[in-house]
């Protein structure tokens, strides 16, 4: 008889410099692709920004995928293609859908790159289902206030998007989905929602599950057995998941379910046809290569 196991595999992330700061990415690898519809996950920080640093990504696009970002301190400043500009705060959730095209930047607002500021935070990318690839691209923003809370036996969890604890986020969803955020005391316990496909990335401490460890800034990939999981020590995770798109294919910013559309976008943003961040319009980031 084969050993029951609740984790398939631990992905270690991959250093990857964005030019201010780096981040660890945690999704994809070759051995996992994607965990759901989950294709992408960096987690950055915290990084201190001293007087007059700050983040400065450039306008860059995105086809097919939706993005999401959320911060645990700091701030991020959102300008995109269709005219949002905002201030990306701790604890409410960024959901960007790229569609069939959209730019965007992120950079830091002046006033506080003056002082000097932390930042820590996640960003991920989900992959469209075929029949909204093509979507027209939307921004989708949610203060910290909306996104439901509950108290599952004394742990406190965060349901970002997807239905889970009895909750149902406001966070719009394409296809079978969730993302929790959790804080756990050494020594509790949490019973994990159920999904066709979950990780877990611990951000800070230690998880046991089932007698097998999720560590520290890395992702571990459940198994359907992983029922529970119980903090070695105070410990916050997050829990991406939900049904299995099929393949998609990743080149730069760009997520497809078609090869040739990647290439597609790839001669569009050569040649400037997407379209323009909204009071962004001076600097952009050159395709790659």
């Amino acid at each position: 008889m084969s050993e029951t196991k609740a984790i398939k595999s631990v992905l270690k992330p991959r250093a990857k410099d964005i030019g201010d700061f780096e981040v660890r990415r945690a999704l994809p690898f070759i051995q996992q692709r994607s965990i759901g519809p989950w294709v992408f996950f960096d987690h950055f920080g915290p990084v201190d920004f001293a007087p007059g640093e700050g983040m400065n990504v450039r306008p860059h696009p995105h086809i097919n995928l939706a993005t999401v970002t959320y911060l645990f301190e700091g701030e991020i400043y959102h300008r995109d293609s269709l005219g949002n500009a905002l201030a990306i705060k701790p604890g409410g959730i960024n959901l960007m859908v790229a569609g069939k095209g959209i730019t965007h930047s992120e950079r830091t607002r002046d006033a506080l790159r003056e002082t000097g500021y932390r930042m820590h935070g996640l960003q991920l990318w989900h992959a469209l289902p075929e029949a909204h690839e093509e979507t027209d691209p939307a921004f989708y923003h949610h203060p910290a206030s909306e996104i439901p809370v509950v108290d599952v036996k004394g742990v406190t969890v965060r349901v970002m998007m997807g239905s889970a604890y009895g909750v149902t986020s406001p966070v719009k969803t394409f296809s079978e989905n969730i993302y929790i955020e959790a804080d756990l005391k050494a020594g509790e316990s949490l019973e994990l929602p159920e999904a066709e496909e979950r990780g877990i990335y611990v951000v800070k401490g230690e998880l046991d599950v089932h007698g097998e460890t999720a560590p520290i800034f890395s992702m571990a990939v459940l198994t359907d057995d992983a029922k529970t999981v119980m903090a070695k020590v105070d410990t916050r995770f997050a829990l991406i998941g939900g049904a299995h798109l099929g393949q998609r294919h990743l080149d730069w910013n760009f997520v497809s379910s078609r090869k040739e559309r990647l290439e597609q976008a790839k001669i569009d943003w050569r040649e400037g046809r997407f379209p323009k961040v909204v009071g962004d319009e001076d600097e952009f980031i050159p395709l790659p290569g």
